[in-house]
């Protein structure tokens, strides 16, 4: 009895509290998961894209198109209007459409204004645009087919080769093709200066920026000499015509002359847009792009042709017009980027841009004098040139 009380009481007394143990030992220690079979993984859905890079592409693509064509068309609106004899906008637009034969209350009475606008000024401006669009088209070629972002039509001294051709055919008197006998020699001076060009800089299969430049010098100075002889030569009006062309001037335009280059440049331009997609190609290389089914050679004569052909049409029309085809094709691969084709248009339209704008600068920045327009476009490529010989010597650790 008495040993199930002391039982009981014992079972009924408090506990003593426990001294908790240590959390080392009564927790576990935290094991790093274990990688789970690649059965048992289940893979993470990947998060996509709010926006499509080629949709964004296109459409900044279409802007950069509206853009220039907008500025190119204000730009010659205002440049018929602007000179010695002022025209508003709406009088140029209404004697633009009298000439194509659409009646309208815009267009001044008098004749003076048409004559002013359609055979002085709009032979000019039309002209200007020609040859900005195969100046710049043919840079873009060169720099595709040489590799090299600094290849262009007047420093490596293709347009140089197409002025001695040209220069030739005055000097000497040469009829026998008729109209088309100096636009042809000026097209032969071209040809071998740019295959002369490319047969001495390029070298295990790319261009190195010295040897281009070297060798640009070396053709100028050869074809400067040639110049030189040429107007030692010829009388006093082929001296005239040769200085003009080193000068580079689209003052003098007319319809004919219009007539002869505008199926010259809309042809290379048309095969400049045709070949543009085989150039992205080009691009990664020769031995690539053979294995892409590209023929090389072929392409490569062909872009040869091509830059001689935009280059003496303008060349012979206009003179030497530096740095259109460098500055131009920069700017627009800096806005929209590397690819070809649409490179090629933007260019086309860029080219045709800077040159209105450059003539529209000769003639009025000086009252009653008409600056020469290469000097303008040689204002602006030249320092452009000099900032990209800086950025590629950075960007190549040297003069690769």
């Amino acid at each position: 009895m008495t040993t199930d009380t002391a039982t009981e009481a014992a079972a009924l007394a408090p506990a003593p509290p426990s001294t908790p143990a240590p959390t080392h030992m009564t927790q576990p220690a935290t094991q790093p998961p274990q990688p789970q079979p690649r059965a048992q993984q289940k893979r993470q859905p990947q998060p996509q894209p709010r926006t499509k890079p080629r949709r964004h592409g296109t459409a900044r693509l279409v802007a950069v198109i509206v853009a220039l064509s907008l500025a190119l068309i204000a730009t010659v609106v205002f440049s018929l209007g602007i000179g010695q004899y002022s025209l508003s906008p709406t009088e140029v637009i209404g004697v633009l459409l009298q000439g194509v034969g659409i009646d309208n209350s815009w267009a001044p009475s008098t004749s003076t204004a048409h004559a002013v606008l359609l055979e002085i000024r709009l032979p000019r401006i039309v002209l200007g645009l020609l040859v900005g669009a195969a100046l710049a088209a043919a840079g873009v070629l060169m720099q595709a087919i040489f590799g090299n972002p600094l290849a262009d039509a007047a420093v490596v001294g293709v347009s140089s080769g197409a002025a001695l051709g040209a220069a030739a055919s005055l000097s000497l008197g040469l009829v026998t093709f008729g109209i088309w006998t100096t636009p042809l020699w000026a097209f032969i001076g071209g040809l071998v200066a740019v295959f002369t060009v490319y047969g001495i800089s390029r070298s295990g299969g790319k261009t190195e920026v010295v040897t281009l430049l070297l060798t640009g010098i070396a053709v100028n100075a050869i074809a400067g000499a040639g110049l030189g002889f040429m107007t030692f030569l010829g009388d006093s009006s082929s001296r005239e015509q040769i200085v003009f062309w080193q000068l580079g001037s689209l003052n003098g335009a007319l319809w004919q002359n219009i007539a002869l280059i505008t199926p010259l440049v809309l042809c290379g331009l048309l095969v400049s847009l045709l070949v543009s997609k085989r150039l992205d190609l080009f691009a990664l290389g020769e031995r690539t792009a053979r294995h892409l089914g590209v023929r090389v050679e072929v392409l490569r004569i062909v872009v040869i042709v091509t830059v001689a052909l935009l280059v003496c049409a303008a060349v012979a029309f206009a003179g030497i017009i530096a740095f259109v085809g460098l500055v131009v094709p920069h700017l627009m691969r800096m806005i929209i980027g590397p690819a070809h084709l649409p490179l090629m248009i933007t260019s086309i339209l860029g080219g045709a841009l800077l040159l209105a704008g450059a003539d529209l600068i000769a003639r009025t920045a000086v009252p009653m004098a008409d600056l020469p327009i290469g000097m303008i476009t040689a204002v602006v490529g030249g320092p452009f040139f000099l900032w990209l010989l800086v950025r590629t010597r950075r960007t190549s650790g040297g003069w690769g």
